[in-house]
């Protein structure tokens, strides 16, 4: 087995380990679809969950797009259908529909060739297509995206480029690098994505500038005005002992959104690695923050008056 299958191998049981069964499961419903486009290669498949009692002809559900990592595709979501059950169940998110696209090792990016073009198709058309024929929302406040690894990358990217599609965006060990240029990323931070792929993606010969235009961080600082303008609620974790490295890349992202003052939760998780046991509550407190996004909390009148005692010393100190 070369190393890269080994990686692979190691991806597929970090994302079937947040299968940890619910302490009481509703009554879901887990529906298959494809949408034909030539954007992408062929068929572009995709698993929606569908909340318990979902109703085709009442109120409109929010939606949220969850993205796989790598080496994986839709049939994640019903590996952690136990989690976002158990989500649903304990209120913590509300009834959403869910659905997860299938999209390879493609970084969910639009590549630098135009030969396949992810994040056009699952921001446009696919989008589109839910909502002509599900009962969701067709406006930006109850819309959220997710994703794990790969698919935190994806979702950073998509979120922070398509502010105005997407209210909020939440994240577990996202596979970003920890630098604004190519350049700049360490071997640590990037060993475990091929030449290969990478040259697929970005071109051949790698294409400096493209990958920093779709590299999170970079996106952040270029479009730090829209991003802040927008009110776009974000949420980066991941575990402190990240096998991948990933914690260096989050934590970068962190300094970088709190130096350009977008507002973000951030978390380091402690003792926490790729996968294993910690998979489950790490995923329910994302969505838990999305949960929050699409309902929002009502404000706290014990923080309402401390604000209010402290806001006349705080306009005598000019601060």
């Amino acid at each position: 087995m070369t190393n890269s299958l080994r990686l692979l191998a190691t991806m597929i049981v970090a994302l079937v380990a947040f299968g940890t069964p619910s302490l009481a499961l509703c009554e879901t419903k887990l529906v298959d679809g494809a949408l034909s486009t030539d954007l992408v290669p062929k068929d572009l498949e995709y698993s929606v969950l569908l909340p318990e009692g979902y109703d085709d002809k009442g109120d409109p559900y929010p939606l949220m797009y969850f993205l796989h990592g790598g080496a994986q595709d839709r049939t994640l979501l019903s590996r952690i259908r136990p989690t976002i059950e158990g989500a649903w169940n304990s209120g913590a998110l509300p009834p959403t529909v869910i659905v997860m696209p299938s999209a390879g090792r493609s970084l969910y990016m639009d590549f630098k060739d135009g030969s396949q073009r992810w994040e056009t198709a699952i921001t446009g058309p696919l989008l589109a297509h839910l909502r002509k024929t599900l009962n969701v929302v067709q406006s930006r406040e109850a819309t959220v995206i997710g994703g794990v690894s790969m698919g935190g990358l994806g979702a950073l990217r998509m979120a922070f480029k398509h502010p105005r599609i997407f209210a909020g965006v939440a994240v577990v060990e996202p596979a970003i690098m920890p630098a604004i240029a190519m350049k700049k990323v360490p071997r640590r931070n990037s060993f475990f994505r091929s030449v290969p792929l990478l040259r697929t993606i970005y071109g051949r010969p790698l294409d400096a500038a493209f990958w920093q235009a779709n590299n999170p961080a970079a996106i952040a600082v270029k479009d730090a005005n829209a991003i802040r303008g927008s009110g776009l609620m974000i949420y980066i974790e991941c575990g402190y002992e990240d096998s991948l490295n990933l914690y260096e890349g989050a934590e970068f992202l962190h300094r970088t959104l709190y130096d350009h003052k977008i507002k973000h939760e951030y978390h380091l998780v402690r003792g926490a690695d790729h996968l294993g046991r910690t998979m489950p509550r790490r995923m329910g407190e994302a969505l838990g923050f999305l949960g929050r996004v699409i309902v929002p909390p009502e404000p706290d009148p014990v923080v309402e008056k401390l604000r209010k005692d402290l806001a006349p010393l705080k306009r005598r100190l000019g601060i």
